[in-house]
């Protein structure tokens, strides 16, 4: 695996400062029943990350203490953690909306027969990655019949009542490119989504979020490989919009790895970029959100944040623009 760290500090990036903090990301580890050559998280079924139990009972003190409106679940698959449902029941007692970043074969795997219906139940928001309506491409990025089971995974979705109309259940896709390319425009490929997928399966959903794929971890060292992380990176600094800075996730989010420590977004977590706020540990931590309040606090950017700004931008919401 190829470092990218190295290539992306020295950075000419804007300076940005956060809002008020509404949404608390949790990345409940990196195991994954997937291993997707576009993952920033180098997940797959090998990586034995967890987050403990004492950092899964500090996310609802936090909910309490800094008035978190959305608790953003993601891994790996997060619902192959453990706690994964004592998390979800707490945060939605506490009257949080809750999203579950899933990638729809996680429903095929043992134990999680039930799966679809607790999230019905719980009226968890799903974010569900489908890279193509094609079989062809999402089997290369994803391997052998993942694109069958992400369409009967949607389907079991669909009759649960998500992505109806005035059920209340969201359904949104998440398209990312196969290479090293801007997404295209986010409402016309919606609309070509929303169109093949009910002409051929009967399958119909909220949104289509568009992302760029960031030059981290997995498909960095691809790009590294293959003699084209320049070339990308050239890309997207030229493609860079300033009225994309508005709306990146990080002034409104914190990440927290599987160990309770804090980012401005999954990206700076997985490069190791740790939160930079003056009134936090030295290693800024879940603990720290109980007494602080980073609103205000500078957000450490590099090279990668491009990735976001490019473009019609890209952020765990889709395009900033179209």
């Amino acid at each position: 695996m190829h470092a990218t760290l190295p290539l992306l500090q020295a950075t000419n990036f804007p300076a940005l400062r956060r809002h008020r903090l509404s949404t608390l990301q949790v990345n409940l580890g990196y195991r994954c029943n997937q291993t997707c050559v576009h993952c920033h998280v180098n997940a797959g079924p090998n990586r034995s990350e967890m987050m403990d139990a004492d950092n899964i009972a500090l996310i609802s003190q936090v909910i309490a203490a800094r008035g978190i409106e959305t608790l953003d679940l993601t891994g790996g698959a997060p619902e192959l953690h453990p706690a994964f449902r004592q998390v979800v029941r707490s945060a939605r007692a506490q009257g949080v909306k809750v999203i579950d970043r899933c990638n729809l074969t996680i429903v095929f795997e043992p134990g999680q027969a039930d799966l679809a219906p607790f999230l019905a139940e719980q009226r968890v928001e799903v974010v569900a990655s489908l890279p193509c309506y094609s079989l062809k491409n999402v089997d290369r990025q994803r391997g052998k019949g993942s694109f069958d089971k992400s369409i009967a995974a949607l389907q079991q979705f669909n009759a649960l009542g998500y992505g109806q109309p005035d059920s209340g259940l969201v359904l949104n896709l998440v398209y990312n490119p196969q290479g090293p390319s801007l997404p295209p425009g986010q409402t016309a490929l919606e609309a070509d989504y929303k169109r093949e997928l009910f002409a051929h399966f009967g399958i119909v959903f909220n949104e289509l979020y568009a992302l760029a794929n960031m030059p981290i971890q997995r498909f960095g060292s691809t790009l590294i490989s293959r003699g084209e992380f320049n070339r990308y990176m050239a890309l997207l600094q030229a493609s860079f919009r300033q009225d994309n800075l508005a709306g990146v996730m990080c002034r409104s989010l914190v990440s927290v790895d599987w160990q309770g420590h804090l980012y401005d977004c999954d990206f700076n977590q997985q490069l190791g970029l740790a939160l930079p706020s003056p009134r936090m540990s030295a290693r800024p931590h879940l603990r720290d959100l109980l007494r602080v309040d980073p609103a205000d606090d500078g957000i450490r950017v590099a090279d990668h944040c491009y990735g976001c700004t490019a473009g019609q931008g890209s952020s765990c919401g889709g395009a900033l623009h179209d």
